[in-house]
């Protein structure tokens, strides 16, 4: 049951990270330059839900086979910050700079405040995979 579990577990990341990434990419200017933030955000949005709900509930089954050893382990300690930050740095998005969408919607250049959101989201979500893949490397 464990590797299933984990294969959800990497699945769930791999969709959760991976829309968040082509959201962040299109804040940056990189990518979907033609189409409005608004409308990637609600294209990406379900399927980010998505992976959260299957990572959250793989990463408890995990968790809670292992709690003993994930408890002392520095690199899941690193991961549940870096993910505790992944949390609230879309909270502080939405709640400010994202209000004001429709004034910067359409254009190539997204506000700085929203590129920095976006890089800071970038560098979390590297962060929680390698720190992630790091756990099973790290032996007490």
């Amino acid at each position: 049951m464990f590797d299933l579990i984990e294969t959800a577990h990497v699945l769930g990341i791999t969709l959760l990270a991976g829309t968040v990434a082509v959201l962040d990419l299109r804040l940056l200017g990189l990518v979907l330059k033609k189409d409005e933030v608004s409308d990637v955000a609600g294209q990406v949005l379900p399927l980010t839900l998505t992976g959260f709900a299957i990572m959250v509930v793989s990463g408890i089954l995990l968790f809670w086979s292992e709690a003993s050893k994930m408890y002392f382990n520095p690199a899941f300690r690193i991961k549940f910050i870096l993910m505790v930050l992944a949390g609230i740095n879309p909270l502080i998005f939405h709640r400010t700079i994202y209000r004001t969408v429709a004034s910067w919607d359409l254009t190539p250049s997204t506000p700085a405040r929203a590129k920095a959101a976006a890089i800071f989201s970038l560098a979390l979500w590297t962060g929680i995979i390698v720190s992630g893949r790091a756990i099973a490397y790290y032996h007490k």
